[in-house]
């Protein structure tokens, strides 16, 4: 067949592909290795290399490391551990203190496991963050200036001890919607501290609003998307289930060009763990196969997307072989799960 022949040919096949299939989105594409991560738990007390030894038997090469704030009820001051206090010592999980962060960055990469800083918040009236709301300006400065100091603290141990991605923060979606000039300013400052690649953690139901994507280096999502009402949905259910939001996820990443990163997802070993993946009720009956179906079908739907720069599993308790089962129903650890994902994240190569 001669070239021109075979153009036209081309030509053709896309033009009536694209009008007979409006259906069909051609996807960005990231080039860049796939992250295989772990969300790293905070220890309570100072743990030793064996912690990181299990996270590369599961075939993972990177870590989220979440050091927690504190917003006390009827307060809107956010409180964490600045600055190191002996005389505090026992009332602050080592892992979420400064010298205990910048020990877990270093025993990671003494094991080639990469790390990424994602901070968090605890409301102390039970709240979800996503729905942060204040009623005064004077309360909103007040959150603002000691959230800034908590965020920008972290993001210099950082950048100090070479983590290679920082989230700015995360579930935020509120306080995102009202106070723009506060996160424009935000990520200029962060960025004048860190140098690595930076990413945002919106939730499943409100990462589209985010209006500073273009700003961020990787589209953050915690992936706790509904896919299926059952008790005990087959496999084939929950992967119809994920064909229901890929098309929302693919056009985010074509609008702004950017790589899509789940930077949570996890899902609890019981009974309608799919039907809302965020919750927690250890009410439940256990159901180990539930939450192994549902890792598979992540991996079989989602995970090959040519947009789709990784994952960072929901959650990973670096002292869990102290107890026999822990009592979170969202770790794979000890479960089926646990197997799923190794096997899933042995399979990948970095490109």
């Amino acid at each position: 067949m001669n070239t021109k022949l075979l153009t036209s040919f081309f030509t053709l096949f896309l033009f009536f592909g694209i009008y007979f299939f409006p259906g069909t989105k051609e996807a960005y594409i990231y080039k860049g290795e796939k992250m295989k991560g772990l969300s790293f738990v905070a220890p309570p007390q100072e743990i030793g290399i064996e912690a990181m030894n299990a996270i590369v038997n599961v075939n993972s090469n990177w870590i989220s490391l979440m050091p927690y704030s504190f917003v006390p009820k009827n307060s809107s001051e956010l409180r964490f551990e600045e600055k190191e206090d002996l005389s505090k010592k026992g009332q602050k999980w080592w892992g979420e203190t400064p010298s205990g962060t910048k020990e877990c960055i270093k025993m990671a990469h003494k094991n080639g496991i990469k790390v990424m800083v994602k901070p968090h918040i605890w409301l102390g009236w039970n709240e979800f963050t996503g729905h942060l709301n204040f009623n005064t300006e004077k309360e909103w400065l007040v959150f603002e200036k000691s959230f800034s100091r908590y965020l920008l603290a972290f993001a210099k141990i950082a950048e100090e001890e070479h983590a290679e991605m920082y989230c700015i923060a995360t579930e935020m979606q509120n306080h995102v919607k009202q106070r723009p000039e506060f996160w424009n300013k935000l990520i200029t400052d962060i960025r004048k501290i860190y140098k690595g690649k930076l990413t945002y953690a919106e939730n499943w139901d409100a990462f589209e609003d985010v209006p500073f994507w273009n700003q961020m280096d990787y589209i953050g999502i915690d992936g706790y998307f509904p896919l299926s009402k059952l008790k005990d949905p087959d496999e084939k259910n929950l992967i119809k289930g994920w064909k229901t939001h890929l098309d929302d996820i693919v056009d985010l990443a074509n609008k702004y060009k950017k790589p899509i990163l789940f930077t949570e997802i996890g899902y609890r070993s019981c009974d309608y763990s799919t039907e809302k993946p965020w919750e927690t009720n250890f009410n439940l009956p256990d159901n180990e196969n539930l939450q192994a179906k549902a890792y598979n079908a992540f991996f079989k739907t989602v995970w090959n997307q040519p947009y789709f720069a990784g994952a960072f599993i929901w959650k990973w308790f670096p002292t869990l072989s102290e107890n026999p089962r822990h009592k979170d129903s969202f770790t794979p650890q000890r479960k089926k799960a646990e197997m799923v994902l190794k096997d899933a994240y042995g399979k990948i190569e970095i490109k």
